[in-house]
């Protein structure tokens, strides 16, 4: 929305100017006199010209703050707009500020709190918008942001145990690249040199080494570019190609040993979400859409949107759920269960809550079997790289004897 300048006078007769945005000149006027602002002068600001800049990114961790303060002043009362003037003004992320002022805003001038939610789909998921919108209708707003909060936080861990068990293989395995690099391009050449001087075929192991060392010293700006190239490329055909991303989170899940631990987190992730959403009163298909859209794997999306058309002919959730290898049959039978006594809600939570010390014991033994197999992988690549440089020396001593 474009912003405007005023100038006006406040009941004590003190002079006040600043910068609001609205729809018109009208309403932003109409928004100053709610705010018992006698309006002087009011002229639209120029956009002028804008120069990129590293502003601070809005994290998760902002919005869970954000929400869970948000539904303790709901609870004590405060009005909707004295809530965000405030949240607005004690939050130190400069870029959420802005945003929440947008928010409130947009609430000053009619619009209801999920409405203005609804025009920052980029940073409030529609699982978020959608929760409000039943929290508003219901009135029972600060619950269903006591319950948002408390959803985005074991989300937040959840993310956080999947990042521990992948960090340590994943910086043992970088520092590996980095130091065999270093070996190819400084270490190897000069053994190379002392080689030439040998005047004698040299191993085979040699030979693939020096072969090796000689490539990678020439070619080392290209294999990192191809090697980038090809990362953000992935990147954009994951995102933006079905087949590709249908492939890749299939595949995920026939993994040996890593394929258990996607399906538990997908697990996870499915009963926690729509068991929030039906417990804050969101309808049963509409809360199946959103969840689809949330399950971040392809093959869980299609699963959910499959059993929405199966529901809307009159079967229950379990029953096509059942048909589809991504669910294992004791979260379909609890979710069946949950159907017929009337309590899906608490029976989604119970499994959410399962799946999640299940993930925790996955992780932990994920953790401890990668720790043996990366420190042999790694053995075996630098003990072939020393035996093969130190295998003409062994055979030069033997023939002076």
């Amino acid at each position: 929305m474009p912003s405007f300048k005023y100038v006006g006078k406040t009941r004590s007769g003190t002079i006040q100017e600043g910068e609001i945005e609205a729809k018109d000149g009208q309403a932003a006027a109409s928004i100053l006199r709610r705010r018992n602002i006698i309006v002087q002068s009011i002229t639209k600001k120029s956009k002028g010209i804008k120069i990129p800049t590293l502003g601070k990114k809005v994290t998760d961790k902002d919005i869970v703050i954000f929400t869970r303060q948000f539904a303790t002043m709901i609870d004590a009362g405060l009005p909707l707009v004295q809530c965000l003037d405030i949240l607005g003004s004690q939050t130190d992320n400069k870029a959420f500020a802005k945003i929440i002022d947008q928010i409130k805003v947009n609430v000053e001038s009619g619009a209801t709190y999920n409405e203005s939610l609804r025009k920052h789909l980029n940073l409030f998921s529609e699982l978020y918008v959608n929760m409000v919108e039943a929290g508003e209708i219901g009135g029972i707003l600060d619950t269903i942001l006591n319950r948002l909060s408390a959803y985005m936080e074991k989300s937040i861990a959840l993310r956080r145990k999947i990042k521990s068990a992948l960090i340590y293989p994943a910086s043992i395995v970088s520092i590996a690249i980095l130091v065999v690099i270093f070996l190819m391009i400084f270490v190897i050449p000069i053994f190379a040199d002392m080689f030439k001087s040998f005047g004698q075929v040299l191993p085979l192991p040699t030979r693939i080494i020096l072969s090796l060392s000689s490539f990678v010293k020439s070619y080392i700006l290209f294999i990192l570019s191809f090697a980038i190239g090809a990362i953000i490329l992935f990147r954009h055909l994951y995102k933006k190609n079905l087949k590709v991303r249908r492939f890749v989170d299939s595949s995920l899940l026939k993994l040996p040993i890593f394929g258990v631990l996607v399906q538990k987190v997908a697990v996870a992730k499915f009963t926690r979400t729509l068991g929030t959403l039906i417990s804050s009163g969101v309808p049963i298909i509409e809360g199946l859409e959103i969840t689809a859209k949330t399950s971040g794997n392809k093959m869980v999306e299609e699963s959910v949107i499959s059993a929405i058309s199966s529901i809307k002919e009159g079967q229950t959730i379990a029953e096509p759920l059942s048909k589809k290898k991504v669910f294992p049959p004791m979260v379909v039978q609890m979710i069946s269960v949950g159907e017929n006594t009337g309590a899906l809600d608490t029976m989604l939570s119970k499994i959410a809550d399962f799946y999640d010390e299940e993930v925790d014991t996955s992780v932990a033994g994920l953790t401890s079997l990668l720790e043996p197999l990366i420190m042999a992988f790694l053995g075996v690549i630098i003990g072939f790289v020393v035996v093969a440089m130190y295998l003409p020396i062994f055979k030069l001593s033997t023939f002076i004897k």
